[in-house]
């Protein structure tokens, strides 16, 4: 069974550009940032961050009333808590 297999993906130039100069600057081979990703992958059953569309319109607080707002606040602190917690 071979030691390693070979992986070729097609990236825009500026991207593989701008990721290899963080990665350098971490002391870190691209390849091995590849393995880490398919490690996380395998470990979590799947992609090791959240994929979403994030277009959620604004809130406009100054049309709220007091309790709005605090029951606005309250779903963001309880959203903070279950992040730091998983």
């Amino acid at each position: 069974m071979a030691k390693t297999a070979n992986l070729y993906a097609r990236i825009e130039p500026a991207l593989k550009e701008q990721a290899e100069q963080k990665l350098n600057a971490l002391g870190l081979p691209p390849s091995s940032a590849i393995t880490m990703f398919y490690k996380q992958v395998v470990m979590q059953q799947g992609l090791p961050f959240d994929v979403r569309l994030n277009y959620r319109k604004p809130l406009d607080i100054s049309s709220m009333t007091k309790d709005e707002l605090n029951m606005e606040l309250e779903k963001y602190r309880k959203n903070i808590s279950r992040s730091i917690l998983t």
